[in-house]
C-alpha cells in the first residue's frame, strides 16, 4: 500500500533451508523496481535478523530496470526458513516493485533444548578417554548471557596449564551461532562464527586425559542430579558432534551412552520477544499513549541495550499548574540517571529497569541492584502520553522534553502501569507513533569484536562508530598506525639531536614495537646500538664438549625486531673477542669445533671474528699474521683472537658455547660488544625516471586494512602517477593530478574516494616535496609537504577491505587520433614471447575457451566508435561499440552462421567527454557486464542464446577494424587507458614493444594520462569537513607501479607499510 511506512515481501520456504543466494527483479512492464534492499532472515517469522555482507554491510544492491535479474551469491549460507525482504531505495520514477528468488538446498537438523536447569551426559565406555585429536562442532542460540555448552575434565588440575581463550560477543541476540574446535597435540583452532582464534595449550603432554563423561549444557554436581556448580545453558543447540558422533541423535534415540538430566527435548522452543531498534540519534522515538485506566501512581517497566554513553530513555509529562514537569530516565555518561546515578549500562548487555511512583516516592530497580529511592515534595500525575527514546524533531506543544540525545539501541518487554505493550500494534499503526525504529528486530552490532585498533590500544565504542585509545602504546592516529618515533638513528642525527638513547621504530606503522637504542652520533657518522645483559668479560673453567658451558645473551630488543633493524641498515657487526689458555677453539687433530657460536636463527657458527662464514677460522687466518702458522686462530697457539663479525644476516650473536676448559690451567675468557648498525638504506635512497614508459614493478599491496605510503618527489612533469595498485574494482593511487596538486584515490567497495592537497606553488619545479598518504578503516588522510592535512572519514557502515589484484604490471593511457588502431597478436610462437619482456607480454600458452575477463577506460566524444575488437582464425568476434547515439553496446558473434547476440547495458551516451570503464566477464553462456557511469556502477547479466566456445584465438584490436559493424569503420578518436584482456595488456604492450610482430600499430598515437585529465575536469578535490565526492574509476588493471608516465621524476625515501 502507499502509505505502508515500511514495505516488505516475505518468503515462507516452509522448512528450514540452507539458502546459498537471491535474486530481484523489477515489475514486469512497469518503472517499479528497487535499487537496494535489505535481507532479513527468521526460523519463526518472528525476531528477525539482519544478513551482513563482507565487513558488516548491511545493504545490497538491487536493480536499475524493471527486467534485468541482479544475482548476490551470499558469501555465508543461510539456515533459516523465512525470509524478508525490505527495500531501502526504489526507482527514481516509479514505486516499489519486486520479483524475488531464492536459492539452496535442504538442511537437516538435530536440534536439542535446555530450559536452564538441564544438560546432556555423553558417558566414554571406558573409566577415561585419553585423545591427541579432537574435533567439536555445534550451533546455538541463547536466551541468557551466560551458560555452559561444552564441560569435561580430568585428574590433573594444574593452574599453571590452564588457559582462558575469549571469541565474540552479544551471543544472547537468540539467533544461531556455531562454534568449531579442533585439536591436534597441543595446537588448537577455535573457531565462533567466522572468527577464528589459534593458539597451543599449556602443561607437559600432548594429549588430552578427560575422565568418565562430557557434559553439555551445564556442570552437574557428582552425585547430585540436577545440582549444578555453575549457570548452565538456557537455549538450543543443534547439531552437536564430537569425534565424529551425533550427540544429539544418540539422545533422541535414547542410546546408553547418553544420560539426560533434567528437562531436555528435541525441539526448540522460541520466546514471545518483540524488540525494536531505534536507529537515529536525532529522530528516533516511540510514542505510546497512557492505559485507559490511568492511576495517580506510574508504573513503566523495560529492557534496553546499547553502546553509546548518552541517550533518553523515557520522557513522561507530569500534570502541573505551573511550569511543564516531566519524569525523565535518561543515560548519561555511560549511566543510568534519574536525579541520581547508577552501575553502568554501555556494555551492550541487555539490561531491566523498572519505575514506580508510590505517593511522594519514585522507586528506580536496574537489574538485580537494590532499589533506589527518590522522595518528592508534592505528588506526581502522569499525563495521557509517555516517550520513550527521544521527542519528535517538530513539537508544537510542550509535550515531551529531552535534555541528551536521542537513545540508539534496542528495547523490549516494555510494561506501563503492568501491561504489556505491543510493538507489532505500533508497527502497525494501531497503536501509539514512532519514527526512525525498526521492529523485530534488535540491530546492535559490536564494532569491537574484530578490533581494528593496532599495537594493542584499547577499543571503544558507540553505537554507529568505534575509537582507539592509543595512550602508552608509542603510536598515534585513528587505528594508533602511526609510530610517534623515528625509524632509525639516523633521522634523529638529522634533526640536530646529539648522542642518547632514543626509541626507534624500524619496521614504522607494521607490527613490531618501537625498541630502546643508543644513538652514537659523531659528526656526520651514526651508530645504533643494541646492548645486552653481558657486557663486561667472562671467564669459563671446566668445561667439557660433552658439557659445555653455554652463555646466553638478551638483547633490549626480540628476534623480530632485530631482524627488522638489521634490514634497514646498510651495514651491522659485533665485536667478539677470545682470550684463552690451553682451550682450543678446535680440535688439532681433526678439526671438530671446540667452541662455537649461535646466530640470530639458532643456527651454530665456527667462523671467528673478521673472516666470512662456512669456514672455521678467525681473523689472523684470514690476514696470514697467526701466532703460530700451523693454526688459523690464535687461540689454538694459547694466545687471544679478537674480530668483528660483520655479515649482518647472521647478527646479533645469541649464545657462545665453550667446550675445552677441562685441563689443568685450562681457562677461556670472552666479550662480546652490543649490536651497530649503521646507515638507513631506506632514507637516501633516489630512483630516476626518463621516459614516460619507466616504472617500478613491486608485488602486490598486502594493505586490506590499512595503509601509509611516504616519499619525497621532484619532476619538471606537470601530471603523472607515482603508485597504484589495482583488483578487479578496488584500486588505490597517488598521483601528481596537475601541476599544483597531488591525489590520492582509492576505491574499497563504495564507489572511488579522492583526496586532493592543491598547493598555492607548482610542485613540478625540480625541487624536493614530500607526500604522505594513509588509508584505514576509520579515515583516509594526505599530507603534502607542510599544507593543511587532508581528511576524510570512513563511511560507519561501508565495505573495510580493500581487495588488490596478484598480477602486478603497468598499464599506459593512449590517445587515438583518426584512423588511428592497435591490434595484438595472439598467435606468435612462445619461443618469440619468451625473448621479450615477461612483464609485459606474459601470455598464458592457451586461453579459456569459455572465459572472458575485459576491461578498459575510454573517453572521447565521437561517435560511432569502435572501442574493442577481440577476433578468431573461425571468423567468431567480441566487440564493444559506441552506437550513433553514444549508447554502449556488445556484440558476440560465436557461431558464423547465426546473427550476433547484441547487449545494450548503456542508452544514455557515453560519447561525452567523460572517462569511463567497462569490465566484462563471459561464463559459458553467461556474460557479466558492469559500467561505472556517472559515478554509478551499473551491474547487468546477460545470457548468451547459444553456448560456444572461442578457438584459435586471433587478434585484440582497439580502434578502427573493417569486420565488425559500421561502428569498426570509423574507428575511435579519444583516449584508452586500462584496457585489459584476460592476462594480455595491450596499450603497454604497444608502447613497450614498438616494432615486435606481436604488436600491430596504425595511425598516429600520443602516450597521455587522459584518467588523470578526465578526473580533473570533473571537479572532485575532497576539502576539510565536506562529504564524500566521488569520482569516475580510470584505474589501471592488477597494477603496482611507482612513477609511471613520468618525464625525468625522480623519487627519493619512499616507504610503504601496511598492517593486516
Amino acid at each position: 500500500e502507499s502509505t505502508d511506512r515500511s514495505p516488505w515481501l516475505q518468503v515462507d520456504l516452509k522448512d528450514r533451508m540452507e539458502v546459498t543466494a537471491v535474486a530481484t527483479q523489477g515489475r514486469h512492464g512497469s518503472n517499479d523496481w528497487i535499487s537496494a534492499y535489505m535481507l532479513l532472515y527468521s526460523d519463526t517469522g518472528r525476531i528477525w535478523k539482519q544478513y551482513m555482507l563482507e565487513d558488516n554491510v548491511g545493504r545490497l544492491v538491487g536493480n536499475v530496470n524493471p527486467d534485468s535479474v541482479v544475482h548476490h551469491k551470499l558469501s555465508q549460507s543461510i539456515r533459516t526458513r523465512f525470509l524478508r525482504f525490505v527495500p531501502l531505495e526504489c526507482s527514481p520514477s516509479g514505486r516499489v516493485g519486486l520479483r524475488v528468488a531464492v536459492y539452496g538446498c535442504a538442511y537437516r537438523s538435530y536440534v536439542a533444548d535446555f530450559d536452564g536447569r538441564s544438560s546432556l551426559l555423553y558417558r566414554f565406555n571406558q573409566k577415561s578417554m585419553s585423545t591427541v585429536k579432537d574435533v567439536i562442532s555445534l550451533r546455538f542460540k541463547s536466551r541468557q548471557a551466560e551458560g555452559v555448552l561444552l564441560h569435561g575434565e580430568g585428574q590433573v588440575r594444574s593452574s599453571s596449564a590452564r588457559m582462558v581463550v575469549t571469541l565474540g560477543s552479544l551471543l544472547d541476540d537468540l539467533h544461531w551461532h556455531s562454534v568449531l574446535i579442533e585439536r591436534f597435540n597441543k595446537q588448537v583452532n577455535f573457531t565462533l562464527d567466522r572468527h577464528t582464534q589459534h593458539f597451543r595449550t599449556k602443561g607437559d603432554g600432548d594429549s588430552l586425559e578427560v575422565d568418565y563423561e562430557l557434559s553439555f549444557g551445564g556442570i552437574p554436581l557428582p552425585g547430585k542430579p540436577g545440582t549444578f556448580i555453575r549457570r548452565n545453558f538456557h537455549g538450543c543447540m543443534e547439531n552437536l558432534y564430537y569425534n565424529g558422533v551425533n550427540v544429539i541423535d544418540l539422545a533422541k534415540r535414547r542410546k546408553p551412552q547418553i544420560y539426560s538430566v533434567g528437562n531436555v527435548t528435541f525441539s526448540c522452543s522460541e520466546p514471545q520477544l518483540v524488540a525494536a531498534t531505534f536507529q537515529s540519534s536525532s529522530s528516533s522515538f516511540l510514542l505510546l499513549p497512557a492505559p485507559a485506566l490511568i492511576l495517580e501512581d506510574l508504573s513503566v517497566r523495560l529492557q534496553f541495550r546499547t553502546w553509546n554513553l548518552d541517550g533518553l530513555l523515557l520522557s513522561s509529562p507530569l500534570i502541573s499548574g505551573q511550569e511543564p514537569r516531566y519524569l525523565i530516565l535518561q543515560i548519561s555518561s555511560g549511566r543510568l540517571h534519574l536525579t541520581h546515578q547508577t552501575s553502568r549500562v554501555n556494555d551492550g548487555l541487555w539490561h531491566s529497569v523498572s519505575l514506580n511512583t508510590r505517593g511522594l516516592q519514585i522507586i528506580m530497580i536496574l537489574d538485580s541492584e537494590p532499589a533506589s529511592t527518590i522522595q518528592l515534595k508534592s505528588y506526581l500525575q502522569p499525563k495521557d502520553k509517555h516517550y520513550f527514546g527521544g521527542c519528535p524533531v517538530s513539537q508544537n506543544d510542550s509535550s515531551c522534553l529531552n535534555p541528551t540525545m536521542a537513545f540508539q539501541g534496542c528495547v523490549r518487554l516494555i510494561l506501563v502501569n503492568n501491561q504489556p505493550v505491543d510493538l507489532l500494534s505500533v508497527q502497525q499503526g494501531h497503536l501509539g507513533n514512532y519514527n526512525q525504529l525498526q521492529f523485530d528486530l534488535c540491530g546492535i552490532r559490536d564494532r569491537c569484536l574484530y578490533n581494528f585498533c593496532e599495537h594493542g590500544s584499547r577499543c571503544s565504542q558507540t553505537w554507529s562508530s568505534f575509537s582507539c585509545d592509543c595512550t602508552g602504546t608509542g603510536y598515534s592516529g585513528a587505528t594508533c598506525h602511526n609510530s610517534i618515533y623515528e625509524a632509525s638513528c639516523e633521522h634523529y642525527r638529522l634533526a640536530g639531536s646529539t648522542s642518547g638513547y632514543f626509541s626507534i621504530d624500524p619496521d614504522g606503522s607494521g607490527p613490531l614495537d618501537p625498541i630502546q637504542v643508543y644513538c652514537n652520533i659523531t659528526g656526520n657518522k651514526m651508530w645504533t646500538e643494541v646492548r645486552h645483559n653481558s657486557s663486561i668479560a667472562v671467564r669459563v673453567r671446566g668445561s667439557t664438549l660433552q658439557k659445555p658451558y653455554v652463555g646466553w645473551f638478551n638483547y633490549s630488543a626480540s628476534s623480530e625486531q632485530l631482524k627488522a633493524l638489521v634490514s634497514l641498515s646498510e651495514h651491522c657487526e659485533q665485536k667478539i673477542a677470545y682470550h684463552c689458555r690451553r682451550s682450543r677453539l678446535f680440535n688439532p687433530w681433526d678439526g671438530t669445533p671446540l667452541s662455537w657460536w649461535v646466530d640470530r636463527r639458532g643456527e651454530k657458527r665456527t667462523y671467528w671474528g673478521g673472516f666470512q662464514p662456512g669456514v672455521q677460522q678467525c681473523s689472523c687466518g684470514l690476514e696470514e699474521n697467526c701466532a703460530d702458522m700451523n693454526y688459523f686462530c690464535n687461540c689454538d697457539a694459547d694466545r687471544n683472537d679478537t674480530g668483528i663479525l660483520s655479515y649482518k644476516e647472521q647478527l646479533p650473536v645469541r649464545e657462545i658455547v665453550v667446550g675445552d676448559t677441562y685441563r689443568l690451567g685450562s681457562e677461556a675468557m670472552y666479550v662480546v660488544g652490543p649490536l651497530q648498525c649503521s646507515d638507513d638504506k631506506f632514507l637516501w635512497n633516489a630512483v630516476s625516471f626518463y621516459q614516460a614508459a619507466s616504472y617500478l614493478q613491486f608485488p602486490t599491496l598486502q594493505v586490506e586494512l590499512s595503509l601509509d605510503v611516504s616519499f619525497y618527489f621532484k619532476t619538471a612533469s606537470p601530471s603523472g602517477v607515482f603508485l597504484e595498485n589495482m583488483g578487479i574494482q578496488d584500486f588505490i593511487r597517488v598521483e601528481l593530478s596537475s601541476p599544483s596538486a597531488v591525489t590520492f584515490s582509492f576505491n574499497v567497495g563504495d564507489g572511488p574516494v579522492v583526496l586532493t592537497v592543491k598547493s598555492p606553488v607548482p610542485l613540478n619545479d625540480r625541487q624536493w616535496h614530500w607526500v604522505r598518504a594513509e588509508r584505514s578503516v576509520k579515515e583516509a588522510c594526505l599530507q603534502v609537504d607542510q599544507l593543511p592535512l587532508r581528511i576524510i572519514e570512513t563511511p560507519p557502515d561501508g565495505h573495510l577491505r580493500l581487495q588488490l589484484g596478484s598480477q602486478l604490471f603497468v598499464e599506459m593511457s593512449m590517445s587515438f587520433e583518426r584512423g588511428a588502431s592497435v591490434t595484438y597478436i595472439f598467435q606468435e610462437p612462445f619461443s618469440v614471447i619468451q625473448n621479450r619482456s615477461a612483464t609485459v607480454l606474459s601470455v598464458p600458452s592457451q586461453y579459456s575457451k569459455t572465459r572472458d575477463n575485459m576491461a578498459l577506460s575510454f573517453q572521447t566524444t565521437q561517435s560511432p566508435a569502435m572501442l574493442l575488437t577481440v577476433n578468431t582464425l573461425s571468423q567468431q568476434y567480441v566487440a564493444i561499440i559506441l552506437a550513433r547515439n553514444g549508447s554502449l553496446q556488445i556484440w558476440y558473434q560465436l557461431h558464423k552462421e547465426k546473427r550476433p547476440d547484441v547487449f545494450i547495458p548503456i542508452l544514455s551516451s557515453l560519447a561525452d567527454g567523460r572517462l569511463h570503464r567497462v569490465h566484462i566477464q563471459r561464463e559459458g553462456k553467461d556474460v557479466f557486464v558492469q559500467v561505472l557511469y556517472f559515478n554509478t556502477h551499473m551491474k547487468h547479466k546477460y545470457t548468451l542464446s547459444y553456448d560456444a566456445a572461442f578457438n584459435s584465438m586471433k587478434s585484440l584490436t582497439l580502434g578502427k577494424v573493417t569486420e565488425v559493424a559500421h561502428a569498426g569503420s570509423k574507428g575511435f578518436i579519444g583516449c584508452f587507458s586500462s584496457v585489459q584482456y584476460n592476462h594480455v595488456a595491450p596499450l603497454k604492450a604497444a608502447l613497450l614493444n614498438r616494432g615486435s610482430s606481436l604488436v600491430s600499430i596504425r595511425g598516429h598515437l600520443l602516450e597521455s594520462n587522459c584518467g588523470a585529465l578526465a578526473d580533473l575536469s570533473t571537479s572532485v578535490s575532497q576539502e576539510v569537513g565536506k562529504d564524500n565526492e566521488h569520482r569516475e574509476d580510470n584505474s589501471q588493471p592488477d597494477s603496482a607501479v611507482i612513477g609511471g608516465l613520468f618525464y625525468h621524476l625522480s623519487l627519493l625515501h619512499c616507504f610503504i607499510c601496511n598492517s593486516q
